[in-house]
């Protein structure tokens, strides 16, 4: 059969290695297999497939460097992955029973208790006993913390199964962001990076092993590994088994692209996730190990984990053009093990030179402040009526009140900006059933969280005060105690920290600890992502589009402000279904189109004014090189792909969902109304955009010239007294 596209060139920056205990790994998972029935007898493999596909060269190259004990081990894990699979692929997927599938995998965490002393059912499959004798080999040299995230990394794989096995039924493919979102899961890499941290010895810093830039890197890695084996595995997936979870038939559809225009887009991407990689590993862990105070131990388990992902991504690689698994014909290996046409001085020159390093260098060339004119806008069809509190004007007024009370409009905003911004018709249209006094405090929020987003790059930004910023998000935080609310005022210094100490205590004050929990997690990752803005800022980068993505949720506040609906909800909703994955990629389309819908009216403000990097349309220019309207084009249709989606699972996964969790005739009607509240989120964004004066042409240019302009009023009043007032308001 001939192949589908022509292999682009692959960014592999570091050569891959080989384990020394191949062969008898090799024996050894080749007997393990027998023994729990993946081989003869199975109906999914004979040994001649095991053979066939090596896994054991897999594990090989992918750790090259643990003992022979402990790659006997990894290697299973592999195997048993890979035949869970194939093994679902054949029982449910070729068939379409999704009961069966369901009742399949309800069972599999059974064999993953957190205590393996606490017992497990007897192994009904060769999927169950594989899992038994793994989880039972691997635990006791593992923390309780790793075997919680190794588990849930499990479980997601396993679960996600259904993802695809539905996507199938229905013959849907997903749109791009929803794909990277699922893959990870589905894909498994992050899995196998809890397996580098046993393979390694380096199982993270319980404190640290949840934190941004470790989570950056894993998901870096997870989507690296996955879009390559996409390309490779293209054939096989796609026209054998008619599978729709594959990067380059979702890139061919959504840019309505020739297969090999898809798959060189796809390494693109998939270049774009390893040089992500590199510079958070380079630029982000360093100052992560310094601000938590990681000891020496500490820090080699993180510069080892680190070295055992790069080491997964080249390994990976290697084995993926040697597997018969794969569509690699006519390829020839990089490494200097391999003897191949491409040797190690060509890999060098593909990798600073060639495509990818243009790509890098597109990051980090743009031209802030060009002229781009008026922001371009799409025709929005979004389908959700609007509603407006009828107590807009009150809170709007009341809100303005608190916020010159409290110091928010002498310097960076004055009262007649703030009154054009009108952040209470905002709060109007997010939650047009409020009270007054919860319509006016929702204003504030808002009012705070865009004061905040303004000043952290007029005050930190500009004078690349990382140090600075780092030093006033820690002040913050400390306004925010979870045990007594109130208390949070005496740790406040300058306008800023006092306004959200107020809000803090008669937000948090009333909320049972778990809400309380929540409401500082979410204001904690928007406070942290106005960091990550500055630290891209300082390089000058434009960011990665998957990065950019998952931070803007977080920039916009979009779990902040999704979260007090939400909570409004906690009491009568069951607690696993709201954590739910299918809960999740609700919120996730419908706030990726409303922070969207903020990127394409800002464009002219944030790019021509403030000469920011951080706008999903200049992301896609960039990433892609094309000019700024095809740019705004695919953004609308990355939105228009994200409503779909919302749509899809309101109709397809909700009922499944509720019938999962028996809710009653009440219940449902509790999690519609919640619904409503999503769409109300984004019906009121998009109006807010079109009705207040923030981003027009006249608006962003008002008074001067300046760049300074669009951050603050015109007639800011900037002499040097009071801007260094400003500054110095900040550190006591």
């Amino acid at each position: 059969m001939p192949q589908p596209f022509v292999m682009p060139d692959f960014y592999v920056p570091y050569p891959a290695r080989l384990n020394p205990h191949l062969e008898t790994a090799r024996v050894h998972t080749r007997e393990w297999a027998r023994e729990t029935g993946m081989l003869e007898g199975s109906g999914v493999w004979e040994q001649a497939d095991l053979d066939a596909h090596d896994y054991a060269l897999l594990c090989s190259y992918t750790h090259p460097d643990c003992d022979a004990a402990a790659l006997d081990l990894v290697t299973d894990w592999y195997t048993w992955v890979f035949f869970f699979d194939d093994h679902f692929l054949e029982l449910f997927k070729r068939t379409q029973d999704r009961p069966g599938g369901k009742a399949h995998l309800d069972r599999l965490p059974l064999f993953m208790p957190a205590d393996p002393a606490g017992g497990m059912p007897e192994p009904l499959n060769p999927v169950e006993a594989g899992l038994a004798d793994l989880w039972r080999r691997t635990v006791p040299a593992m923390s309780e913390g790793w075997r919680t995230r190794f588990a849930e990394a499990t479980e997601h794989l396993l679960y996600e199964s259904l993802w695809e096995l539905d996507n199938i039924n229905d013959g849907r493919v997903s749109n791009p962001l929803e794909y990277i979102e699922m893959r990870r899961k589905v894909g498994g890499a992050p899995w196998s990076a809890g397996l580098v941290e046993y393979a390694a010895g380096a199982e993270l810093p319980a404190r640290v092993a949840r934190s941004r830039p470790l989570r950056v890197l894993r998901d870096s890695f997870s989507d690296a590994v996955h879009l390559r084996n996409d390309l490779f595995s293209y054939q096989r997936e796609v026209e054998d088994e008619g599978e729709n979870s594959n990067g380059v038939l979702v890139l061919e559809r959504f840019l309505g692209c020739t297969t090999q225009q898809a798959a060189d887009a796809v390494n693109d991407l998939l270049t774009s996730r390893v040089q992500q990689f590199e510079n958070t590993a380079l630029t982000e862990v360093p100052r992560l190990a310094v601000e938590r105070g990681l000891d020496t131990a500490e820090c080699a388990a993180v510069a080892a984990y680190a070295k055992g992902l790069q080491d997964w991504q080249s390994g990976g690689h290697e084995w993926h053009l040697r597997s018969s698994r794969y569509m690699n014909e006519g390829l020839t290996t990089g490494g200097p093990l391999s003897g191949g046409a491409v040797g190690a001085g060509e890999l060098g020159v593909r990798t600073f030179f060639g495509r990818p390093a243009a790509a890098r260098l597109r990051t980090l060339t743009h031209v802030p402040h060009r002229h781009v004119g008026p922001s371009l806008l799409p025709e929005f069809d979004l389908p959700y009526p609007l509603t407006v509190s009828p107590h807009h004007e009150e809170a709007r007024r009341r809100s303005l009140d608190w916020a010159e009370g409290f110091g928010l409009l002498d310097d960076l905003w004055d009262r007649p900006l703030a009154e054009g911004f009108d952040l209470a018709l905002c709060s109007a249209g997010l939650d047009p059933d409020a009270t007054l006094e919860e319509l006016e405090l929702s204003a504030e929020w808002l009012t705070w969280g865009t004061y905040g987003d303004d000043y952290y790059p007029f005050v930190f930004g500009r004078t690349r005060d990382l140090a600075g910023a780092r030093e006033q998000t820690e002040r913050f935080k400390a306004c925010l105690p979870t045990d007594d609310p109130a208390a949070g005022a005496a740790h406040a210094g300058n306008p800023l920290e006092r306004s959200l100490a107020d809000l803090w205590a008669r937000t948090a004050g009333p909320m049972v600890p778990e809400s309380r929990a929540r409401l500082r997690y979410a204001l904690d990752v928007m406070l942290e992502s106005w960091l990550w803005e500055l630290h891209n800022q300082a390089q000058h980068r434009v960011p990665d589009p998957v990065d950019y993505i998952e931070m803007r949720r977080s920039t916009f506040g979009c779990e902040l402000t999704m979260l007090m609906s939400r909570l409004r909800h906690t009491d009568a909703l069951p607690a696993g279904l709201l954590r739910s994955g299918t809960v999740r990629a609700l919120e996730n389309a419908i706030m990726d189109y409303g922070a969207l819908i903020n990127d394409l009216f800002s464009y002219q403000k944030e790019v021509e004014v403030e000469g920011e990097v951080h706008n999903g349309v200049l992301v896609i220019q960039t990433f892609f090189g094309c000019a700024y309207p095809t740019a705004v084009e695919m953004v609308h249709d990355l939105m228009r792909g994200r409503l779909r989606q919302y749509e899809h699972l309101k109709g397809r996964e909700v009922p499944l969902l509720l019938a999962e969790y028996g809710l009653d005739a009440e219940g449902r009607a509790v999690f519609a109304a919640y619904l409503r509240e999503l769409e109300d989120w984004l019906a009121g964004i998009l109006n807010w955009h079109r009705k207040v004066r923030r981003y027009g042409a006249g608006d962003v240019h008002a008074g001067s010239g300046t760049p300074l302009v669009g951050r603050g009023p015109s007639g800011l009043g900037t002499s040097a007294v009071r801007v260094g007032a400003l500054i110095g308001s900040t550190r006591r």
